[in-house]
């Protein structure tokens, strides 16, 4: 059972503009850098076993896309429908651990004592509608993407706050949902920046080197804390009875 403790008044909050939140971000990650890699290394052994047991091989498929110049039938691809369905389901149930990682960046701001355990938290606090929102969030993205790629970056920043909701606030899934598209629609040029310049430093690991992006992907999780802090304020710390 959770108890929600009055939060420390130690702790920083940025001003409501990208350059500030972004800043903030870089601050806070500092403080969880090692446990943002240790959930990527989770992933990624965890993608790693799926392809083994759906017998999907991405580095060939990835060799066959080159060498056939655009014209590739990826629905012929062995095991890949399979994978997907796998896949898409392990990042669902992996979803709990971006809420861990923005607990954890909560305690750091407001100078409590850090735990690995804390990463897990999302499994006991409000799994059930993180899941649902993941769900949700999920079908919006997708739909996005499949219309074109491009819709997706002005639709993302109205999830941008929906995890910390749903941690901070104890809030349903379509709550969270409907308060971060709420509050990002009042407040839509600082999203769509923060949120794509967000994505942009997430993913620069693919660039640097495709190991980098280990270092470099748990930093939009970190961004939507600190937008949650510039538009919310800064959240009460969850404390949990032993």
């Amino acid at each position: 059972m959770s108890e929600f403790n009055e939060f420390d008044q130690q702790g920083s909050v940025p001003n409501r503009d990208t350059g500030s939140i972004i800043s903030h971000a870089f601050e806070m990650y500092k403080g969880v850098f090692g446990y943002g890699i240790v959930a990527m290394i989770i992933y990624m052994i965890g993608g790693s076993l799926i392809q083994m047991l759906t017998g999907f091989d991405s580095a060939s498929v990835a060799e066959e896309i080159k060498s056939s110049g655009g014209d590739f039938n990826s629905l012929s691809t062995p095991g890949l429908p399979l994978y997907m369905g796998a896949s898409s389901l392990f990042g669902l149930l992996l979803s709990p651990l971006y809420v861990g990682l923005i607990y954890m960046v909560n305690k750091y701001n407001t100078k409590n004592p850090i735990e690995f355990s804390d990463l897990f938290i999302g499994y006991r606090q409000n799994f059930v509608n993180i899941l649902i929102y993941s769900l949700l969030a999920w079908v919006i993205s997708s739909i996005a993407l499949a219309l074109c790629v491009l819709p997706i970056i002005f639709v993302y920043p109205f999830l941008l706050l929906g995890y910390p909701i749903l941690l901070f606030e104890n809030a349903s899934a379509t709550d969270a949902l409907s308060k971060s598209f709420n509050i990002a629609k009042e407040n839509y040029g600082t999203f769509l920046l923060t949120g794509l310049l967000g994505f942009l430093i997430s993913f620069a690991g693919i660039f640097l080197c495709i190991i980098g992006i280990i270092l470099t992907a748990p930093f939009i999780m970190i961004v939507m804390y600190s937008t949650y802090c510039a538009f919310l304020g800064k959240p009460r710390q969850i404390m949990f009875s032993k």
